[in-house]
């Protein structure tokens, strides 16, 4: 369940979005919030450039493994504007971090994608608890998976 709380770091994701799509990328964006409420990393898709495994999710993961003890890994929240792919989806498994909250899923980017006639990803849009096993996530949020939605029109629409 998406909690009053869980909105105010989901709305930070979607404003970081909104802040990859200002910068020429595609508008996704991610949090990394501690046990204790503690925002610890955030970032945006770096995609332009060429290298798509430059997504904020798998950033996280990476500063994750680098920068946090094995349990507090484990205790941490990720929050994201769009559910992972499937390869973020495997490096939050591997590093082990916890709860994955996002304010739209990967079914709704495909249905919106294909309402915009733009090519599906060379990667399926896999749920993630169809990669992770036990997997911890809450999420769609209705209005702001509508946020999210209007940026990809943007995007698609230039």
């Amino acid at each position: 369940m998406i909690t009053e709380n869980d909105k105010k770091y989901l709305t930070r994701c979607v404003e970081l979005a909104q802040l990859a799509l200002e910068k020429g990328d595609e508008p996704f964006g991610s949090v990394l919030v501690s046990e204790d409420g503690e925002t610890l990393f955030e970032d945006y898709n770096h995609v332009s450039g060429g290298d798509h495994t430059q997504h904020p999710e798998f950033a996280i993961a990476r500063w994750a493994a680098q920068n946090m003890k094995p349990e507090e890994r484990a205790k941490a929240i990720v929050y994201t504007s769009g559910e992972h792919c499937p390869m973020c989806s495997a490096a939050h498994a591997w590093v082990g971090l916890d709860r994955i909250v996002y304010a739209s899923s990967s079914k709704q980017l495909a249905t919106w994608l294909e309402e915009l006639n733009v090519d599906p990803s060379p990667v399926y849009n896999l749920p993630i608890e169809e990669v992770i096993r036990d997997a911890n996530v809450d999420g769609p949020d209705p209005d702001l998976a509508e946020t999210v939605r209007q940026l990809h029109i943007q995007l698609h629409s230039q």
